[in-house]
């Protein structure tokens, strides 16, 4: 069985950012299974239903970004956003676990904003759905937990980080002479070097799958 990490971005959500200072708060009673910790589900923050509306989080996803006490690193967790009238407006509520390992202490303060991208991993029999499409075509979101969008492809890489050309056709993995990205990025105007690059095809040896969300 294949296993793939979809990366999802978001267009609209740059557009129409809005960061929010907040306290985030270590929980030890939020759920933090061996599914999240592996990227097959997103981590859970509880936040107050009136902040998922400022942030305008459609899609329910937000991020929250702190910096790490002893080093100033910026460190940033990507999750579910699940109202709970409990929590204050200006606090965000993650697993203990998670913050700890992530910062070294149970509270810190930070900023809360939509989420521009995120990944889901995949290894059951939903990848069947998704051998064969190419660059370009388009899935139901809701392979990934997402309901009434469309992903379109971008692009991907191979589990030797090889990545997807859109000019390349199939499956083939093949050496050619290229004078742009994906798959090399000239020094000099004009250069142009034989790299080792994926087609257009997704199949069982591609480990990673970008999308972006379609908007009508």
């Amino acid at each position: 069985m294949a296993d793939f990490k979809i990366v999802i971005s978001d267009p609209e959500a740059p557009k129409k950012e809005n960061i929010i200072r907040v306290k985030i708060v270590g929980d030890p009673e939020i759920e933090y299974t061996e599914k999240h910790k592996e990227g097959f589900e997103l981590p859970i923050i509880k936040v107050n239903k009136s902040l998922i509306e400022k942030l305008d989080a459609v899609h329910g996803v937000i991020t929250v970004r702190m910096k790490k006490p002893d080093s100033g690193e910026r460190i940033k967790i990507t999750g579910k956003a699940v109202a709970d009238e409990n929590i204050p407006e200006n606090e965000v509520h993650v697993n203990m676990e998670l913050l700890v390992n992530k910062t070294g202490t149970n509270e810190i303060e930070g900023e809360a904003f939509r989420a521009r991208a995120w990944q889901i991993r995949i290894n059951d029999e939903r990848t069947r759905r998704l051998i064969g499409l190419k660059i370009g075509d388009t899935f139901d979101g809701e392979l990934v937990g997402l309901r009434n969008v469309k992903l379109e492809i971008r692009g991907g890489a191979d589990n030797s980080g090889f990545p997807m050309r859109p000019d390349i056709m199939g499956g083939v993995k093949k050496r050619v002479l290229l004078s742009g990205p994906p798959g090399f990025h000239p020094r000099r105007k004009g250069e142009r070097r034989r790299k080792m690059v994926r087609g257009n095809t997704i199949t069982d040896d591609i480990v990673q799958i970008n999308t972006v969300i379609r908007y009508q």
